[in-house]
């Protein structure tokens, strides 16, 4: 079974994998938000043209769901780079916005009313 990795050590994996290949001077903010851009499409792509029957058993075909998987890795990997670029922790950045979401949209009913 393999463990999962934390997320500083998925980014210290990363910037390892990209330093002995000498990639870090490609790796500007703006060409990782670039490259994001490119595999978000990607993953959009494969879902471009089913039905919402159809995404929903997207995971059935082992061969759709093994590209599904590449590109959500690929998002994900080029996310935490621009992170670790720009020095934003992701986690806090997704709670801090959970926390103003629940202001913003609070759900029916939390303020007392029905």
């Amino acid at each position: 079974m393999t463990e999962h990795p934390d997320l500083p050590g998925l980014q210290r994996r990363l910037a390892e994998f990209a330093a002995a290949r000498n990639w870090q001077p490609y790796h500007t903010p703006k060409n990782l938000v670039a490259a994001l851009s490119v595999e978000a499409s990607e993953l959009v792509e494969i879902f471009q043209w089913l039905t919402p029957e159809e995404s929903a058993r997207v995971m059935d075909d082992p061969g759709t769901a093994h590209r599904v998987t590449d590109e959500v890795a690929d998002v994900l990997a080029y996310l935490l780079q621009l992170c670790e670029v720009l020095g934003v922790d992701p986690l806090a950045a997704l709670s801090a916005k959970i926390d103003r979401n629940e202001h913003r949209f609070p759900a029916p009913g939390a303020d007392g009313t029905p």
